[in-house]
């Protein structure tokens, strides 16, 4: 029986990583000729190209982004069962890369990060807080939290807790403008809009009515919280996730309108590579976010769901 070639699917993983030969050497402590070679070793086992090659740039042939994923997760097992091996179940040490969105990240993630890192002095965590499009694989994170509907993919993916979206206004802005008191008549007011998300705004109302419209007002931001101002300050209306604009409703700043329209469904995910086996201490940081920012009794059941998005940006950040 012939054995996999593990090194080579290794060092073919590193090359998609650091996207060149000579970076993936330098990365890995090895010679550019021993990458290449194994490269071609690993080509001619399977028959096929897995990059073109010009003198400025190398890019991933149809089958190389076909065989992308495996190798990657072949690479993470491997690094996994090492690290699992040298520190032990109770040996919690290392680095973690977190990715979340920026206004949930700053006012949710970065508490729960916090607590965590005091019960766990020896993990360290490299928080990236984005609202851009992320490829949790190709750049390295071992959990990612987004809010958003999720296309299918090969990550996996935990179901926390649902997103309560608010159709919001100022009291100045409905004095001038008045209320609305049916979803289609949104078309009629400026609208404040979220850039991360494409496409018309989506409403079901009472018998499952169904309403579809655009924005259209002064400002359209990739951030839900920076439309808050423009919001308090009567300029529009926009729809948005309780995280952002409880505390203004809550002082009376905004105000909710067609509470019995509702937008689609959303919800806060956990999402992390393929690879089922994983480092103690990711382990643990999942567990904990989990039950930090789960549902009450959705963290103890959630289970995880393969074939969950592959790179998004999603989240009304």
């Amino acid at each position: 029986m012939r054995l996999p070639d593990l090194e080579a699917w290794a060092l073919f993983a590193c090359v998609i990583e650091h996207r060149s030969f000579s970076a993936a050497a330098e990365a890995v402590g090895v010679s550019k000729a021993t990458v290449s070679k194994a490269i071609a070793r690993l080509e001619a086992q399977l028959g096929t190209a897995l990059f073109h090659r010009t003198s400025r740039r190398l890019t991933l042939t149809e089958q190389g982004r076909g065989l992308a994923d495996r190798a990657r997760a072949m690479l993470a097992e491997a690094r996994a069962a090492e690290e699992a091996a040298q520190e032990g179940a109770a040996a919690l040490a290392g680095r973690v890369r977190v990715s979340a969105p920026m206004s949930f990240g700053l006012g949710h993630v970065a508490p729960v990060i916090a607590r965590f890192l005091a019960e766990h002095p020896r993990i360290e965590i490299d928080l990236d807080l984005s609202d851009a499009v992320v490829d949790i694989v190709a750049q390295g994170f071992d959990v990612a939290l987004r809010i958003g509907q999720l296309p299918d993919s090969s990550l996996r993916a935990r179901r926390l807790r649902p997103i309560a979206m608010h159709i919001v206004g100022a009291p100045a802005y409905f004095a001038r403008h008045g209320r609305p008191s049916h979803a289609a008549q949104l078309a009629e007011h400026r609208l404040l809009g979220y850039s991360n998300v494409s496409g018309p705004w989506h409403f079901t109302g009472p018998g499952d009515a169904q309403v579809a419209l655009r924005s259209s007002g002064p400002l359209t931001a990739n951030s839900g919280e920076a439309l808050l101002p423009a919001l308090c300050a009567g300029l529009g209306l926009a729809v948005l996730p309780d995280f952002i604009v409880a505390a203004d409703l809550a002082a009376g700043r905004l105000e909710a309108v067609l509470t019995d329209w509702h937008p689609p469904a959303l919800a806060l995910h956990l999402l992390t590579p393929p690879a089922t086996l994983r480092p103690a201490r990711v382990e643990t940081l999942i567990a904990f976010l989990s039950a930090e920012l789960g549902a009450p009794g959705m963290s103890r059941t959630v289970q995880e769901t393969p074939r969950l998005v592959d790179s998004l940006g999603l989240g009304l950040n």
